[in-house]
């Protein structure tokens, strides 16, 4: 199992005991469709309202397991609106629109169970109102707003190569005076240049990278096997393809896998990491992989790039070849609303490879 998954299911199973026994009714319905991960995000976000309606004095109950479905059903439309401006307001940390919007979601999507589906020993909904369904979501990002956003910030064409080729050799010129970026950049910059390539060469998350095992990769098919986000799958892993220009790059770093980073038999990982003081690799942490990519992004004079920049580059790249559904399945994508970003970027792509085009002529 996926490390971060089997952590995400222990806590979850340590807070379900503490909510009422419909919201543990709704989870397990939830169960088969939604990775641990997602579930643990609904329950947080349902503590914080429990513990919120506790605090307002709108229901009477001295602990979370005890509040009531009749506390739910008595909620006016001035409740859900003291509780957006709470979220909005709070003096420890207030939440973004995105947040706002995201926890108000979870919360319609329990109300809605227990209206719409669940049901007592006599077939009635467990919840004979909800006032959750007058609560209207706004999008906070439409694709076109997120693709304005990324405009001018992705890695294009030729920048791509040029991009690897940096992190191949240039940066060690950039940094010729530092002996311990220098030595750095010396035992790193095979494996270095192998993850971004691999990352311009197949979309993948940060999150599916680090949990690559040598296993999962087949160099013959140009396929790797990953656990996708969202995927409650333990035994499955989904087949992803990358472009034969990554090749090259991940036969080089394999070859170096073993000695340079002195990895143990027992260590599956595909991508390594010698942590100072220790005598065998471990592996990457997403944190470290984030770290790298700005080191290098920053010299290269692309301060704002980031791994997921790497992801929204390689898509842009490829959907201009293939169509939005191709896209979606390449890039794991659950809806294809999310991929519609990549459909006005390239828009904005085309336009500026036509307009270059002109001037050459």
């Amino acid at each position: 199992m996926n490390l971060q998954k089997k952590k995400d299911r222990e806590e979850l199973e340590q807070r379900i005991p503490r909510m009422p026994w419909y919201v543990e009714k709704f989870v397990n319905y939830k169960l088969p469709d939604l990775s641990p991960s997602s579930l643990l995000e609904y329950v947080r976000d349902y503590e914080a309202f429990f513990a919120w309606l506790m605090a307002e004095g709108l229901t009477e109950a001295d602990k979370m397991t005890d509040i009531p479905l009749l506390d739910l059903e008595r909620l006016h439309m001035d409740s859900v609106d003291n509780f957006r401006m709470f979220l909005a307001t709070r003096k420890e940390q207030a939440n973004s629109r995105t947040t706002i919007s995201r926890k108000l979601s979870s919360l319609r999507s329990l109300f809605h169970y227990l209206s719409q589906i669940a049901e007592d020993e006599n077939f009635y909904p467990l919840l004979k109102r909800n006032v959750m369904a007058k609560v209207s979501i706004k999008r906070t990002h439409k694709p076109k707003d997120t693709a304005a956003k990324l405009e001018g910030k992705l890695l294009q064409e030729e920048e791509i190569l040029s991009f690897i080729n940096y992190i191949r050799q240039d940066y060690a010129h950039d940094v010729a005076t530092n002996k311990q970026a220098l030595y750095a950049h010396e035992l790193n910059h095979t494996r270095d240049a192998c993850i971004v390539s691999l990352v311009l060469n197949s979309g993948l998350r940060v999150s599916e990278l680090v949990h690559l095992n040598v296993d999962d990769l087949d160099l013959k098919k140009k396929l790797l096997y990953v656990y996708r986000k969202g995927k409650n799958d333990d035994t499955f892993k989904t087949p992803v393809y990358f472009r034969h220009d990554a090749i090259a790059d991940l036969e080089s770093y394999l070859q170096q896998r073993e000695t340079r980073y002195r990895a143990p038999k027992r260590e599956k990982a595909l991508f390594l990491a010698l942590a100072n003081g220790k005598t065998e690799g471990s592996r990457m942490t997403k944190r470290a992989v984030q770290e790298m990519v700005i080191k290098y992004a920053k010299r290269f004079g692309k301060p704002y790039l980031s791994v997921h920049k790497l992801r929204h580059s390689f898509a842009t790249d490829y959907y201009l070849r293939n169509d939005l559904y191709k896209t979606q399945e390449q890039l794991g994508h659950a809806s294809p609303e999310t991929t519609q970003i990549y459909a006005h970027l390239t828009d904005k792509t085309m336009e500026e490879a036509i307009d270059r085009q002109r001037a050459a002529e």
